[in-house]
């Protein structure tokens, strides 16, 4: 079974989806360990700092995002650690997907339509054919 599991996690409904699947694969491992990611996107950080949101503003509001995925895993009792990185969503996945070596990536969908994933991409498919583990995308 899987051992070193990582959720990567915007606050969505589908990265809530993701964490829930991640605690049942990590309930059937009992040396499963789970690393929540969240990957702050410097343009968006940057437009909401000049937006007159505070740095202290920003972090709260990403803190939010997090909080309940991270009460997903502790009202399971499973152990985890919560990693924040910088940079483009998708790109920032894939680098620590594969420099750290994890066993398998669970990450929610968007829900993007044909046309619209066809023409912007999207995070969770860019993250699946790059990512040299098994990716779960949880719809």
């Amino acid at each position: 079974m899987y051992e070193k599991i990582l959720v990567a996690a915007d606050g969505s409904d589908h990265s809530k989806r993701a964490a829930h699947e991640a605690v049942k694969m990590a309930k059937a491992n009992p040396q499963a360990f789970i690393t929540l990611l969240y990957v702050i996107d410097y343009e968006k950080a940057r437009t909401e700092i000049l937006h007159g949101q505070s740095s202290d503003e920003v972090h709260l509001e990403r803190r939010k995002h997090l909080m309940p995925l991270e009460e997903i895993f502790r009202s399971a009792g499973i152990d985890f650690e919560t990693k924040t990185l910088h940079g483009v969503p998708g790109p920032t996945i894939v680098k620590h997907a594969n420099e750290t070596g994890y066993d398998v990536v669970l990450i929610g969908s968007r829900g993007l339509n044909a046309l619209q994933e066809m023409v912007l991409g999207s995070v969770s498919h860019k993250v699946a054919k790059r990512v040299q583990a098994p990716v779960i995308i949880v719809k």
